[in-house]
């Protein structure tokens, strides 16, 4: 089969590598793709959101089936160009999208079906949010409604801060037009898990749990990333949590959303607070987490073109989803200054270490070749590490080790990645 993954970071290049493991697989495209994954397909020049760019490739070369990676196509409604074109694409239609393009939408969806998240109100105009600050409780979220790189989120201590923050997203416009409605909602405390999903319509089968970290700096200081690190399994996604979860909010989600006329086929990842009160819905994102990505697809035992053809077909009950009995560890070589500012064009050294190292990945999220054919940074995240182990401090441990053996100016990390590991 010939396959085309759409996106250009590390959770494309971890697609793209449990992808290339398929013995189905005859050649491998992705668009744009990066320097790393052009070791494992070709890549073509077209932006995620060149649809009829795309579409068009895919018709030329006869792709069998198209793996669509970021939210931004998927929002805009990619999966119903390609299928319009009668070709096979994995990910959620435009009108499924939504469950992640609008925190407004998935919030209204929890309230309706009885799917425990944090209490929250919607907001078009940033007279009606001030106006609802003045009774509120704080500390207090607020959400810019759209995608904003994983980034739209502001948790505020006081009124003051809130203020702030309304003018900022709804009349500054710092995350673009995705503060056009926002939702202020409650602040819960408890761990964070991720926990990612393949879902065909009805059915939904699980991948693994895992635990991100978004802040820049060391325990959890600094602004808000697209994600610092990750960790799976997460030790804190207990039996108990698991029960309640498919009980109160998997199974019920996906039955929600073919109830409102928008059947979802694709990922779902599931945003956890566990709270006192037991887990809630942070959020939900319509792909494959970055760098969730990273952790789970690498243990992935079953085929991921077989996989994806069932979730296309309605045939998930009939696939043996399997992973390996692994722990794995992702942390982030950034550069210094991300997320505000930083340099790109700086040379990638010591690549070749990774080759042939079972267990240990080096997954590209901002890599180019430059015009003398050398492997330069080319964004705020640069690359992902990421190692498998018998146990999470062991592949901890790898990983850590790992980010030893590449280097770049500027380069920046966490050091305490998967900390929790050793509180659990």
């Amino acid at each position: 089969m010939n396959v085309l993954v759409v996106g250009g970071g590390g959770r494309e290049h971890a697609i793209c590598e449990a992808v290339s493991r398929s013995s189905k697989l005859d050649k491998l495209y992705c668009a744009p793709g990066n320097a790393g994954i052009a070791e494992l397909a070709e890549c073509v020049q077209i932006t995620p959101m060149e649809f009829d760019k795309l579409v068009g490739f895919a018709k030329d070369m006869h792709i069998d089936l198209t793996i669509v990676g970021m939210d931004d196509p998927l929002v805009g409604g990619i999966v119903d160009a390609f299928e319009a074109e009668g070709l096979r694409v994995f990910g959620p239609r435009k009108a499924a999208a939504i469950l992640e393009g609008s925190k407004a939408f998935s919030k209204d969806l929890m309230k309706k079906y009885g799917i425990p998240t944090a209490a929250y109100e919607n907001f078009d105009n940033a007279e009606d949010a001030l106006k609802y600050l003045e009774t509120a409780k704080f500390p207090i979220v607020l959400k810019a409604d759209g995608l904003a790189l994983g980034k739209g989120v502001l948790i505020c201590q006081t009124k003051e801060e809130a203020i702030e923050g309304v003018h900022s997203i709804m009349e500054d416009k710092k995350f673009g037009d995705a503060g056009n409605r926002m939702v202020i909602e409650e602040f819960m405390t408890g761990r964070e898990v991720s926990v990612l999903s393949f879902v065909d319509g009805k059915t939904i089968k699980l991948m693994s749990s895992a635990q991100d970290h978004k802040r820049a700096g060391d325990g959890d200081t600094g602004l808000n990333t697209g994600g610092m690190g990750n960790f799976s399994p997460s030790p804190f996604y207990t039996e108990e949590v698991d029960k309640f979860c498919w009980d109160h909010i998997y199974q019920k989600t996906v039955d929600a959303m073919r109830e409102e006329g928008r059947e979802f086929k694709g990922v779902i990842f599931f945003g956890l607070m566990l709270t006192e009160d037991g887990p809630k819905v942070l959020e939900y994102n319509a792909r494959f987490g970055d760098p969730e990505a990273q952790v789970v697809l690498p243990r992935l035992k079953t085929d991921m073109i077989d996989v994806c053809e069932a979730v296309i077909d309605g045939k998930l009950d009939q696939i043996d989803l399997e992973f390996e009995d692994k722990a794995a560890v992702c942390v982030v070589l950034a550069s210094e200054g991300y997320p505000v500012s930083y340099e790109k064009g700086k040379e990638i050294t010591g690549l070749e270490n990774f080759k042939n190292k079972d267990g240990y990945y080096c997954f590209h999220a901002g890599s180019k070749f430059d015009e003398n054919g050398k492997i330069v940074t080319n964004g705020g995240r640069v690359l992902g590490i990421t190692a498998k182990g018998d146990t999470l401090k062991e592949a901890r441990k790898k990983a850590y080790e790992a980010t030893e053996w590449v280097s770049f100016d500027n380069k920046y990390m966490r050091h305490d990645i998967g900390k929790a590991i050793d509180e659990a």
